[in-house]
Formats: C-alpha cells, sequence, structure tokens
C-alpha cells in the first residue's frame, strides 16, 4: 500500500487562495499519473483536510480508479448508519488500533499511521503563523515525516 498511497495534514485554519488550490490540483495529479498514487489518506479536523478532499474528489471524476479513506482518530466502533455515511464520501475508513489509548495525543498517532502508511505526504504549514506557545501537530506530524524520509510537498 506503502509505494502507492499519499497522506494529508496541515493546520485548522488554512490562507486558502485559487493559487493554492492550483498547486494542489497539479501535486495531486502529477501522484497519480507519474507516481501511480491511487490511495489518499485523510484525517480530519482541519480545513486543510476538507480542501483535499474536495479536490480529490473532484479529481476522481477524471481518475475513478483512486481511492479516498478515511483514517478516523475517534469512534473506534461505529454504527453501520454512520459507516453508510462516511462510505457516501470515502471508499473506506478504518480507525487504527494501535492508537486505541492513545489519549490527548490521539490526533498525533493517528498522523504518524496516516504517514506511516504512505509514500508521500502533502502537508499544509505554515511557520510564521504556526501557534507560538506548543509545537503544533502539524509540525510534530511534519517532523515524523521527515525522519521516516517521506517524499514530501510543502505548502503554501
Amino acid at each position: 500500500m506503502q509505494e502507492s498511497t499519499c497522506c494529508f495534514f496541515g493546520h485548522r485554519t488554512i490562507n486558502e487562495t485559487e493559487e493554492l488550490k492550483t498547486k494542489l490540483r497539479e501535486v495531486i495529479e502529477r501522484l497519480i499519473v507519474d507516481e501511480k498514487v491511487d490511495t489518499f489518506l485523510f484525517g480530519s479536523k482541519s480545513r486543510f483536510d476538507s480542501l483535499c478532499l474536495d479536490l480529490v474528489s473532484e479529481i476522481k471524476e477524471q481518475y475513478p480508479h483512486i481511492k479516498r479513506v478515511y483514517v478516523r482518530a475517534e469512534f473506534p466502533v461505529i454504527t453501520d448508519r454512520y459507516k453508510a455515511y462516511l462510505l457516501g464520501i470515502y471508499e473506506d475508513t478504518y480507525y487504527p488500533e494501535k492508537i486505541i489509548g492513545a489519549g490527548k495525543g490521539v490526533y498525533v498517532e493517528r498522523n504518524y499511521e496516516m504517514i506511516d502508511r504512505s509514500r508521500f505526504c502533502i502537508v499544509y504549514y505554515d511557520e510564521p503563523n504556526a501557534p507560538a506557545i506548543r509545537k503544533s501537530g502539524t509540525k510534530i506530524a511534519l517532523d515524523y515525516a521527515v525522519k521516516q524520509k517521506k517524499s514530501l510537498t510543502l505548502l503554501p
């Protein structure tokens, strides 16, 4: 799975511009065409995740073989109704068993899971506007992806 998989992570709030959307679309399409990426992993809780999901969903019309997978950081067990709802948006969803009991670190652990399962990571990290009080979850994930030697696309 890793060779043909890309994950997204980034700040909860972003400076959403047409330039950013164009760049993202170009990167995603290049990964599909040139690198044969067919699986995209998504988290939640950020506008960047939502934007990437929107773009991949649009691109899926041209490349129907690609899969969108929602990696949950909440609800290890879900109802059939909620699963059906999610599968109306994504092709698959799962809750990583290794993050059970992660507590406050659940989103960090979920991001590690996505990074571990991906060859490529598309990251929205705006260092000048990152939280100054503490290390942001995006920065923690970015440092981990660098350490794991993932192929990174940094935005904005």
